[in-house]
């Protein structure tokens, strides 16, 4: 496995540029090697209380985040202190993975990524609430891939039968 995002290169591993999937895109600078730590996920700490009431400030019909949660209960927010990684965009067939390391989120490359192609890495978006078809069309995916499920959400678990 390539080390950490900080160690040295020669050229830079992406840049930022319009995308055809949403906005800005992250695309690969030069050929990134499967297992190599691209970038880490900047943003401002947040708590959950805090995450809410920025949400509840926006317009109703933005359904555009930069927050990710973290397994202490935190929550980065990537629309404020946020780094380049914010712009990398969801597919249903990523070819990165987002992982947490003591508190810090960085994103890998899941397999080989050739110059030029868009890095990507599954959102997997948690709502406690029920996924109804207008949910479901607020946080529609573009992704466009064989394997699209149409949506950002992360699947709900099936509950057991008792």
């Amino acid at each position: 496995m390539t080390s950490k995002a900080e160690s040295p290169s020669p050229s830079p591993l992406y840049k930022v540029r319009n995308s055809k999937i949403h906005g800005n895109g992250v695309f690969a600078a030069r050929k990134i090697p499967e297992g190599t730590c691209i970038i880490e996920y900047g943003g401002k700490r947040i708590s959950w209380k805090e995450a809410v009431r920025r949400e509840n400030l926006k317009a109703p019909d933005d359904f555009h985040t930069f927050f990710f949660s973290l397994d202490n209960g935190k929550i980065i927010d990537g629309g404020d202190e946020g780094n380049d990684a914010r712009w990398i965009n969801h597919s249903c067939e990523p070819n990165c993975e987002a992982r947490e390391e003591d508190g810090k989120v960085f994103i890998y490359a899941l397999r080989d990524i050739r110059r030029g192609e868009e890095l990507y890495y599954d959102y997997g978006l948690i709502m406690e609430e029920r996924y109804t078809p207008a949910l479901k069309k607020a946080y529609r995916c573009l992704c466009g891939t064989p394997g699209c499920r149409q949506t950002l959400l992360a699947p709900k678990r099936k509950k057991r039968a008792a």
